[in-house]
């Protein structure tokens, strides 16, 4: 057991990547926890409180599982600029730069389409007529916040593959401060505010992510060691801004494809709960939340660990790269046991945050019990696919990923809830088989591929480190 541990863990390593990941598991944190109080005070509102809990929950799947697929496009950056940084290519980190840019706005419009389509066609997911006619209003305006928060994440790619983590967690945590104010002002009326109910929330959402993409741009302009990489890059020689636009492209697809299959699956997860009725729905809503929150911290765990493997990459050093997979999967093995801990001893406390209907709270209260579990699978495969993006590989990866929630995860979801009548649980065993088949492969996949590393196609440069 000592050798084992011995050989995930590296002090010097785990000391790095935690000083990396840490701010950019509180930015992720953040972000998510827009969404989180958005959901716990919708969840107070006076009248019909039910219903537009339920509304903000299909709305904000919907979004997810269609934005995902930008928001992964564009976490391919940082790890190559990470792997720029090392081989000493500094005009390659401008072209990447601003081809991220050109990602994030063809995202942005690629996205939105998609989801205001899906929008005038609501009554596919069968939802009740009154959380329709809810849940559409709020995700027209939510959808509007989609430019904003691209563009944030592109320019924040600069930051995260240059190692300066820290800014964009105090811009996102700053924008949940205002995300809870403004809710507070547009959701229930107060002061000299008109009372906008859930579309309230979406306004504010809005204005948040707004503030976020202004934010990290004057940072950006105004800090020393990044300003040089927004000028137009020094020469045309080799790969240019367009080619590095398609490379994004080309490795983003299948890396939006992953998030897809996985968020997609969760939302068409949330749709067939609700078949059951509204109180399985908000129930698994509420579990739903929490287990968000700790995914969203391990993905900033699996973005570290993807620029520390873009890192080993560019310095030429397989040991390197196998390291920090090691050490990314073990800290993420101790922070899910962590937390699967705190859902399975405090699920009452938690679900007493969200609403106080009693035959809800019964049921949620056993969901949070089992999003403790599926957790610990949840972790190991979030971080197993950041440390295979650090690699660029992400074409295998896709199938993996289809093949756990789709083929796998949802049909025993399916048997569980409706054939074998355990209703929401049954849904969330088959969330859980899922993810642990995703997470034994995933890993399997990363283990596998380090040996075959080819590092002659490195560029000859002297290293400048991420340290």
């Amino acid at each position: 057991m000592k050798q084992l541990f011995t050989a995930y863990f590296n002090k010097s390593e785990a000391s790095r990547m935690l000083n990396l990941a840490w701010p950019i598991v509180l930015s992720q944190l953040g972000i998510m926890l827009m969404g989180v109080v958005d959901v716990i005070q919708v969840g107070h509102i006076a009248t019909d409180a039910k219903f537009a809990l339920d509304a903000a929950g299909i709305a904000n799947g919907v979004w997810n599982s269609i934005a995902v697929f930008g928001i992964n496009a564009i976490g391919i950056i940082a790890p190559q600029i990470s792997k720029a940084r090392e081989e000493g290519q500094p005009d390659e980190i401008r072209k990447l730069f601003r081809a991220g840019i050109r990602v994030a706005l063809l995202a942005t419009l690629f996205c939105s389409l998609i989801i205001v389509l899906l929008s005038f066609k609501f009554e596919w997911f069968g939802q009740k007529d009154k959380v329709q006619d809810m849940a559409v209003p709020y995700l027209l305006i939510f959808t509007s916040s989609t430019l904003p928060m691209f563009l944030f994440l592109a320019v924040r790619q600069l930051a995260d593959g240059m190692g300066l983590t820290r800014v964009a967690m105090y811009i996102t945590l700053g924008a949940v401060g205002l995300n809870i104010l403004l809710n507070y002002l547009l959701i229930y009326g107060n002061w000299f505010f008109p009372e906008l109910g859930l579309n309230g929330a979406a306004l504010s959402t809005l204005i948040s992510r707004i503030f976020m993409a202004i934010g990290i741009w004057i940072y950006v302009r105004r800090q020393p060691e990044l300003v040089p990489y927004l000028s137009k890059p020094l020469s045309v020689a080799g790969t240019t801004i367009a080619d590095w636009t398609r490379k994004i492209i080309r490795l983003g697809t299948p890396a939006g494809c992953q998030g897809f299959f996985e968020i997609a699956v969760f939302a068409l997860a949330a749709i067939m709960t609700g078949w059951l009725g509204e109180d399985q729905l908000a129930a698994h809503l509420i579990a739903i939340n929490p287990a968000s929150v700790t995914y969203m911290m391990t993905t900033g765990l699996a973005s570290a660990g993807g620029i520390r493997v873009g890192a080993g990459i560019g310095q030429g050093n397989r040991e390197a790269v196998l390291q920090s997979g090691r050490t990314a999967l073990l800290l993420a093995v101790v922070f899910m046991t962590f937390t699967c801990l705190c859902f399975l001893l405090g699920n009452e406390f938690l679900v007493s945050l969200y609403i106080r209907d009693e035959e809800v709270a019964s049921i949620a209260v056993i969901l949070v019990m089992m999003a403790g579990v599926f957790q610990l699978f949840d972790g190991v495969q979030a971080v197993s696919l950041g440390l295979l993006r650090g690699m660029a590989d992400v074409n295998l990866p896709t199938g993996i990923t289809l093949v756990a929630y789709w083929i796998v995860g949802l049909p025993v979801g399916y048997l569980f809830a409706f054939v074998l009548g355990m209703d929401a649980l049954g849904i969330w065993i088959g969330l859980t088989t899922g993810l642990a088949v995703a997470a034994v492969l995933l890993s399997w996949r990363f283990f596998h591929q380090v040996p075959k590393i080819d590092f002659s196609i490195r560029r000859a440069a002297p290293p400048v480190g991420l340290h």
